[in-house]
């Protein structure tokens, strides 16, 4: 997965629909930690695994194409 960046962050939980405190709880991290990332940038690398695992089960994937940002993964179906 991609380096997780305070653009990319809110991108995903956009996806998700998801407030500062959804995102917080999701991934077992104080909301305070969530919004200081938001604002600075700053977060242990730790803290960013527990982001991304949370956004990783609900299918949201942080990515590194041209731009820094998130999508939705499509699960294929059997035909």
């Amino acid at each position: 997965m991609a380096e997780l960046t305070p653009e990319a962050n809110r991108a995903a939980r956009a996806i998700l629909r998801w407030s500062v405190r959804d995102l917080a709880e999701n991934a077992g991290i104080a909301f305070s930690t969530v919004h200081r990332f938001e604002s600075t940038g700053t977060a242990t690398a730790s803290t960013k695994e527990k982001i991304k695992a949370a956004f990783a089960a609900h299918d949201v994937e942080i990515t590194n194409g041209d731009y820094t940002g998130a999508r939705l993964r499509l699960h294929k179906t059997a035909d």
